[in-house]
């Protein structure tokens, strides 16, 4: 370390020059960015259960369309010929938007029996009988509401659903009627604004709240902001790494650098605090460098790589997104620790440290730390605390499989969801298949019709619809050219040589039901497949809670193995990973007593808090081993050089995770509430629960001698 340290004090220039080289190119980099909504893009892989939604889309050539109500007021209807007009008119300014490729509407834009355009002029001239069959045929029965106030268009866009369905949105709807948009392509255009929100606004809050807690701790203001010099870096070079490698941006991916933030930030502050104290005594700023290194270089190293190594063990959980963010926050938090072990102090060598600064609640924390740990009771009730919590709490834990997990209970989205399914089933209807075998066609069309009754027969299902519902409805020569795939339909593509596309609108559901649709999808001879994002979403949420063990294990193996390799004896070891699991039994105690759900972001926090909470306990050994030669007493003067910057990385990192609070996504808003308390057991848990399990002498004399001192 003393030789790392002489250069990088006697060379600063080079390595800044390194830093700011490797900055420019992450800038440059950035112009690249780019953000993927599509959340089903990535359920979609790795999964044969999103491999099968994926097929089946391409099969047909479909892709999610965008739901359209238009409603009316009391006392009107569109069976009436007045507003089938108004209905008609519409449908077209709706073809006319840019990006639009059909639109399956209560009146199409063209005959299914002959292909004759169907203008708003010539409904208004159709005969009453025509426009009867038209409201209470198969395509009326799932456009139309019973009351008739509502219809249904479902809008196919040609390739991105985001800029259609904000078009939609932006449409002024006939006078006297009112519109709601929703579905995935709905839900995508408002991700992609709130990501793009979140990336301008949630950063620099959380780098503001970081900075004055800092400075609390530190009691100076230039130490405050030079500690997240590295995380900040880390975080920009991390993102020019996602932008040079041609990465979306998801809603996943877009919390990576605030992980990066806060979690980076804890080398930086450990070697800030750890200069701080040097430099009250040593004057020379070689030696404050090397003698620095020397006390917590190792550690920094070791926290580094730990915090690394919680991330990376999301990666056995399978999941595409989940595994991501476990790649780049890695990737992150390495950029963050060579920056704090290499650049920092290589800026600290040009920066002075101001004499005589007292911290505003660093000393004190230190001060009620040295109370609690000179006492025998507050470790074991800590942990007698933990465990009784835990075990009532963590036996209650669900997974949320609701796939608008992420929007609050108010926000636009979810209510223009609720609208669809309430008066249409659900806005995001399943897709499936049904088997047509060309050598038995007529008994393969009579066996769809079976299953199709038969599925509607199940619970939660409001309806089926597919090409069975249309040919019963039309004339036998129309009907084949239905069945031949030379109908140019608005539902898109219906018929493949080998099957028959349907769609499943459900009711109000439970998981129960959804069980039950895919094991009748499952046994029965007709139906080749049965998938959408329902399904999806359901897959997900077991896949979430085998990751959550696994990540869990995994993290614990990996952190376990590699203090093992460093302490060399089994007691450190077990010593450092005691405060680590208690923490994560208060996490998962508290997830499930606060009603938070698992899901694909608050289901990473256990290996998160792995990787963070571990820190603490290295850090906090490396300090008793570097005091341990004064003597008696050296598990209070380890207090005195490690507690602070502890204290101040686990309220940096509750504090600063306030700002996602301003997130519009209620997941944000649980992970602020996670950290808060994973932060708290985690410091507390190094710093009291450690010394209990070291000889008394680590407490010297004043043991005895100030029994009752603050």
């Amino acid at each position: 370390m003393r030789r790392i340290g002489q250069y990088i004090a006697t060379h600063p220039r080079r390595v800044l020059a390194v830093m700011g080289l490797l900055t420019v190119l992450a800038v440059i980099a950035l112009f690249r960015i780019r953000f993927n909504a599509n959340v089903a893009s990535f359920l979609s892989e790795g999964n044969t259960t999103g491999e099968a939604f994926a097929d089946l889309q391409e099969k047909y050539g479909t892709s999610d369309p965008v739901n359209v109500i238009l409603s009316l007021g009391e006392g009107r209807s569109f069976r009436d010929r007045e507003w089938l007009v108004e209905l008609a008119s519409f449908r077209d300014e709706i073809l006319d938007v840019e990006g639009v490729a059909s639109v399956a509407a209560l009146v199409p834009a063209s005959s299914p029996i002959d292909g004759r355009p169907l203008p708003p002029a010539l409904i208004a001239l159709a005969p009453a009988e025509v426009l009867e069959q038209v409201t209470a045929g198969p395509v009326g029965e799932l456009l139309l509401s019973a009351d008739g106030r509502h219809t249904l268009l479902l809008v196919v866009p040609v390739d991105d659903g985001v800029p259609v369905a904000r078009a939609l949105s932006e449409l002024e709807p006939p006078a006297g009627t009112e519109v709601t948009v929703s579905g995935n392509p709905a839900v995508y255009a408002a991700i992609v604004d709130i990501l793009s929100l979140f990336l301008l606004l949630i950063p620099p809050v959380v780098v503001l709240l970081l900075v004055l807690t800092f400075w609390a701790n530190l009691g100076e203001r230039r130490l405050s902001v030079l500690a997240l010099v590295p995380a900040l870096l880390g975080s920009l070079w991390t993102f020019g790494f996602l932008s040079a490698l041609g990465r979306e941006i998801d809603v996943v991916t877009v919390i990576v650098p605030i992980f990066v933030l806060v979690m980076g930030s804890a080398d930086g502050l450990h070697f800030v605090a750890h200069y701080q104290d040097v430099s009250r005594d040593i004057h020379d700023p070689v030696e404050r460098i090397v003698s620095t290194l020397r006390e917590v270089g190792v550690p920094m190293i070791l926290t580094t790589i730990s915090t690394a190594v919680g991330f990376l063990s999301l990666l056995a959980t399978g999941i595409g997104p989940i595994r991501q963010l476990g790649i780049f926050t890695a990737v992150g938090i390495s950029f963050a620790g060579l920056i704090s072990f290499f650049a920092l102090p290589a800026i600290l060598t040009h920066v002075g440290v101001a004499d005589g600064r007292r911290s505003l609640v660093g000393d004190r924390l230190t001060s009620s730390v040295r109370w609690l740990v000179v006492r025998r009771w507050p470790a074991p009730t800590l942990v007698l605390l933990v465990a009784v919590f835990a075990s009532v709490f963590i036996p209650r834990l669900t997974v949320d499989s609701d796939p608008l997990f992420m929007f609050t209970r108010d926000h636009e989205v979810r209510q223009a969801f609720e609208r669809t399914e309430e008066l249409f089933g659900g806005a995001t209807p399943l897709a499936g298949e049904f088997v047509l075998d060309p050598a038995a066609r007529e008994e393969s069309l009579d066996a769809a019709r079976r299953a199709s009754m038969e599925l509607e027969s199940l619970p939660g299902v409001r309806s089926v619809f597919s090409a069975v519902d249309l040919l019963d409805a039309l004339p036998p020569e129309t009907a084949e050219v239905v069945l031949s795939g030379g109908a140019d339909l608005p539902f898109g593509d219906l018929v493949a040589d080998d099957g028959l596309r349907f769609m499943l609108l459900p009711g109000e559901f439970e998981e129960d039901d959804l069980q039950a649709w895919l094991t009748y999808a499952d046994r029965s001879e007709s139906v080749r497949v049965l998938t959408g994002l329902p399904v999806l979403w359901d897959e997900l949420a077991r896949l979430i809670l085998r990751a959550q063990v696994g990540s869990v294990v995994a993290a614990l193996a990996l952190v376990f193995l590699m203090l093992l390799v460093v302490y060399r004896r089994l007691l450190p070891t077990i010593v450092a990973l005691l405060p680590l699991v208690m923490t994560i039994a208060a996490l998962l105690g508290f997830i499930a007593a606060s009603g938070i759900q698992l899901n694909m972001i608050t289901a990473v926090a256990s290996s998160i808090v792995i990787g963070v909470g571990i820190d603490y306990a290295i850090h906090f050994v490396a300090a008793i081993d570097h005091a341990r030669p004064g003597g008696p007493g050296y598990v209070l003067r380890a207090i005195d050089r490690a507690g602070r910057p502890i204290a101040a990385n686990a309220l940096g990192i509750a504090i600063a995770l306030t700002a996602l609070l301003l997130s519009p996504l209620r997941t944000h808003h649980h992970i602020s509430g996670i950290m808060w308390v994973s932060m708290t057991v985690a410091a507390l848990g190094a710093l009291v629960v450690i010394p209990a399990l070291l000889p008394r002498e680590g407490l010297g004399a004043t043991t005895a001698g100030n029994e009752n001192a603050p």
